[in-house]
């Protein structure tokens, strides 16, 4: 058993490799673009090129990565490289690009086997074994990163770093490692809350004197911000462009795919509310397919600030409470406030992307290990959240590996369910109603829409099948999961979760 882990990676790598010929998103011309932005034109033109329409809208952090990968693309094609060579997607080029995805994996690989450490569970056990199952065979970075095609993987696994150093009390590389991530992707931001008052309270707070206090705080602000100077230092005089690029308010409430939010049935009811008082629809709609500001038809128009303040909102309670909870308890508790202040942004944030979802998803993973009640939830979000991803794989190809992987996941996360917490009690009678009615779409997507003739009529209807059903998957999740992490009333009980820390896992349960 105690090589498992490895032979799991293995599996992995070949199960990825595999997946290189599959059908790839504008993404992958996205990154080619940014490929031939970094190697081709002077560091100060990085964030004002346009030729293509796929500017680059990262941090600098992934600017100086995509660089990196431009030194060793020029000698597998350097036709990828040339800025108006649009759309460019030789055999070389393809396998670069996904080589490269595949290669960068490896960082995810050592995060995970960090943060199962961290945790404290025994390499032959079944906590460790169920973990590295869910995190290195994951279906929404399969999805994501190998076939859609992105660079996310590496990315998370920046993340469990950064999550297994916290959970260990090395606050300072955490720290750092953190404030890399965010110079990378600055979607991030949305569990910065958290990372911020954990940091606060129990490394800064912690110290015995005022003295040490400040230093500590002094210290802290050096690590963190030491990436930022590194990264933006170079494009000083260029900040406001590069800061328009990364924050882009103008691309609308939602994105051109709805993702399963709040907004989702919040424009739902306003399409809804439309065609019964016969409104006609503005010249920019919601469902124009198109990524542009739209102003709703009967309902009030939302706006960059309330979509941030209704966030901020809703991560303050589980910060406050991990502010004030005990020292043995608080990495339980902060796993929990990376999911909710992830889960808060995802779901009422501006312009939110389908697959930021997954950061929800991954930290989730480590949860499920570890007490059973998160796993319950974690399951239900999972069977709404990988479905979710379902419309970035839209070609017909793709669709046997697509329900097959999806199935092959949550099959074995429901096994896992039952294998590490014996006697498990599964799910309440809605929520298993709510799970299976997931069969419907597909039946209605590849089936009865022929049949009855509304393939051609309705053809968007899937999609929005699709946001509208997993949406209230989501946001059961949210205040499901909310109130059971702040220990309060839900249904006539009291929902408090357990007083054991994570490493009260540790060994268990063998494998058999």
């Amino acid at each position: 058993m105690r090589d498992i882990f490895w032979h799991l990676v293995g599996i992995s790598t070949g199960l990825k490799i595999l997946l290189i010929p599959a059908y790839h998103s504008t993404d992958f011309e996205v990154h080619r673009n940014w490929l031939a932005i970094t190697h081709s034109l002077p560091l100060n033109r990085w964030y004002v090129e346009a030729t293509s329409e796929w500017t680059l809208d990262y941090p600098p952090l992934f600017a100086y990565f995509e660089w990196l990968l431009s030194q060793v693309a020029r000698y597998v094609d350097p036709r990828m490289l040339e800025v108006h060579n649009l759309n460019y997607e030789s055999k070389a080029t393809v396998y670069f690009q996904r080589l490269s995805v595949i290669f960068t994996d490896l960082v995810y690989v050592l995060g995970v086997r960090s943060c199962l450490g961290a945790l404290g569970l025994a390499r032959d056990s079944q906590q460790h074994f169920a973990g590295a199952m869910l995190l290195l065979l994951n279906v929404g970075l399969l999805f994501v990163d190998h076939i859609h095609f992105q660079y996310n993987g590496f990315l998370f696994g920046i993340l469990l770093l950064s999550i297994g150093c916290l959970i260990r009390q090395r606050y300072l590389w955490s720290a750092f490692a953190f404030a890399v991530l965010l110079n990378f992707k600055h979607i991030f931001l949305y569990m910065a809350p958290a990372f911020g008052v954990y940091l606060l309270r129990f490394y800064c707070l912690e110290q015995a004197s005022v003295a040490a206090m400040a230093a500590a705080v002094v210290k802290l602000l050096a690590v963190g911000l030491t990436p930022f100077a590194v990264a933006f230092g170079p494009f000083v005089q260029q900040l406001p462009q590069v800061l328009a690029r990364l924050f882009p308010f103008k691309r609308g409430l939602t994105h051109a795919y709805w993702a399963p939010n709040f907004w989702a049935l919040y424009n739902t009811a306003d399409k809804v509310a439309a065609s019964v008082l016969r409104v006609p629809p503005g010249a920019a709609s919601t469902t124009s397919g198109l990524v542009q500001e739209v102003k709703h038809t009967v309902l009030p128009a939302i706006t960059p600030p309330v979509t941030f303040a209704l966030t901020v909102l809703f991560m303050l309670p589980i910060l406050v409470k991990l502010f004030r909870s005990p020292k043995k308890q608080s990495p339980l508790v902060f796993l929990r406030s990376v999911v909710l202040c992830g889960c808060s942004s995802f779901v009422f944030g501006w312009h939110v992307h389908e697959k930021a979802i997954l950061m929800v998803l991954i930290p989730l993973c480590l949860l499920t290990l570890v007490n059973r009640e998160d796993a319950r939830y974690a399951y239900i979000l999972g069977i709404a959240g990988y479905f979710s991803l379902f419309p970035l794989l839209f070609d017909p190809d793709l669709f046997i590996p697509r329900y097959s992987l999806y199935m092959s996941y949550v099959a074995m996360l429901y096994g896992q369910l039952y294998r590490i917490f014996p006697g498990f009690r599964g799910f309440r009678v809605w929520e298993w109603l709510y799970m299976l009615g997931f069969l419907a779409i597909p039946l209605y997507e590849h089936v009865l829409a022929f049949l009855l003739g509304l393939d051609k009529r309705l053809p968007f209807l899937p999609l929005l099948l699709t946001s509208v059903y997993a949406a209230l998957g989501v946001l059961y999740f949210f205040g499901g999961y909310y109130v059971y992490a702040l220990g309060l009333s839900w249904g006539g009980k009291v929902a408090v979760p357990p007083k054991a820390t994570a490493s009260s896992v540790k060994r268990k349960r063998k494998t058999k």
